[in-house]
């Protein structure tokens, strides 16, 4: 059984703009089922909203066809998962609660992301998840 993920916006992205990289591997991964990806609507809507930005679209080497191509490919091998019940980690950024919400809810065991300090100081801790590197994750 594949582990469960979820893949914050800042790694999707550096995939999308990198051809190399440990953030390009993991979206791999997924899309070989590797690991399961977890999605969920805020998640799926930051995902919209940042790849489509101009500095992104500019750094991107792919396609708008190919962008949205690849956004589908990764939607068809994640898991919706509904939340129910929000935690509010309180985290330093407000808007990174909602993938502490999403792996909890869905029963994650990481979050990848290249914003660990974000993570930190949480007012609630979740053992059995972990915030990691795409690096660290392919690594392992």
């Amino acid at each position: 059984m594949a582990i469960k993920i979820v893949v914050d916006t800042s790694v999707f992205i550096s995939a999308l703009i990198s051809s190399t990289g440990s953030s390009r591997e993991l979206i791999r991964c997924c899309l070989k089922g590797e690991y399961q990806p977890l999605m969920g609507n805020a998640l799926f809507s930051e995902y919209e909203s940042v790849m489509t930005r101009e500095e992104i679209l500019t750094k991107c080497p792919l396609t708008n066809a190919e962008i949205s191509a690849l956004l589908a490919s990764f939607m068809s091998v994640s898991e919706w998962v509904f939340i129910y019940y929000l935690w509010r980690p309180n985290l330093k950024d407000e808007a990174d609660n909602h993938l502490i919400e999403l792996a909890v809810a869905g029963n994650a065991q990481i979050i990848a992301t290249h914003n660990i300090k974000d993570f930190q100081n949480s007012e609630l801790l979740f053992p059995n998840l972990s915030i990691l590197k795409p690096e660290e994750i392919i690594r392992s």
